[in-house]
């Protein structure tokens, strides 16, 4: 199998590092329009091959061309906000990229699954799925492994335990409007409940939504690690047909009452992409969280078309 990804920034080549090392596709191809970095950062890739054991082959290119039979593409490809730019600005200048990017890569590759990580997700996802006329299993987002997963991380640091016996279920949109779902949040099979009071629960969720802006504080840079290993998880997903069930930005079609958007909820991820979107059952306050981050996806989409129509 083949795997493009599209941006060779540092979430980036952080998925191609990730899908490499997972040894499980014959070529991983990373595109990006500066000349010279893909290719050096494939190089330094393919010289930590016999370090780690891979047989992947990465490439790093310019060229479209190189990205043809492609099976997946991850596209991490836009702009981070800059002081003095305003939200519309960025969503257009995101949304001007991403539709470019995805109309080259399909040109190559019309049957892939495509995975966005290019912010504002929800609303990039949209613009990937319009500009691809794929089928909406085809294309999704990727934003709730990442806060599920830092979610998780708080937890463990919390409580001593590991990571690993930790199970969460975050939804809606990314970062500030996410719906944190501390009922279905388990330790080896204790209820979250059980071993944290409200309060603490409430202060680690916080902590999960500004978990972005936390790292931005520290370092003066948006987050690779987490985001490209994420991306990389639903690469693995896909090419095994594993049958793992995400959150990921899925487009719903009356599931949780919303309709013709992209935002976070439980998918079953396999060969096809989504191979099924599962409905949990949503309390009043829960279901109103919902309510009001679809909103808030719907708002972007909208200010997208005002910007878009003049």
């Amino acid at each position: 199998m083949k795997v493009t990804v599209v941006g060779a920034g540092n979430v980036g080549a952080t998925v191609a590092e990730c899908v490499a090392r997972l040894d499980m596709v014959k070529d991983v191809v990373l595109i990006d329009i500066v000349e010279g970095m893909p290719q050096g950062k494939a190089l330094d890739m393919m010289q930590a091959a016999p370090i780690h054991l891979y047989d992947t082959r990465v490439l790093g290119t310019n060229d479209y061309a190189d990205t043809a039979g492609s099976d997946i593409c991850v596209i991490t490809a836009g702009l981070p906000r800059k002081p003095g730019m305003s939200r519309d600005d960025l969503l257009a200048k995101n949304a001007s990229i991403v539709k470019s990017v995805t109309e080259q890569f399909v040109a190559q590759s019309p049957d892939a699954i495509i995975i966005v990580v290019s912010n504002p997700l929800d609303v990039m996802t949209y613009v990937a799925y319009m500009t691809s006329g794929f089928p909406s299993n085809r294309v999704m987002g990727m934003a709730g492994i990442l806060d599920t997963a830092r979610f998780r991380a708080f937890l463990a640091m919390e409580l001593g335990v590991s990571v690993k016996d930790i199970q969460a279920l975050l939804m809606g949109g990314h970062g500030d409007t996410m719906v944190p779902l501390p009922r279905y949040t388990t330790v080896a099979g204790i209820p979250l409940t059980e071993l944290l009071d409200e309060k603490k629960i409430n202060e680690i969720v916080y902590r999960t939504k500004v978990g972005g802006g936390e790292i931005v504080k520290l370092e003066g840079t948006s987050a690779w690690y987490a985001p490209g290993a994420a991306a990389a998880q639903m690469v693995e997903a896909i090419v095994k047909d594993s049958g793992r069930v995400f959150p990921c930005a899925v487009w719903l079609n009356g599931q949780y009452g919303q309709e013709g958007i992209f935002i976070g909820a439980p998918a079953r991820l396999g060969k096809n992409g989504i191979e099924e979107i599962i409905e949990v059952d949503l309390d009043k306050a829960e279901l109103e969280m919902m309510n009001s981050s679809a909103k808030h996806v719907h708002d972007n989409l909208a200010a997208l078309e005002r910007i878009l129509n003049g």
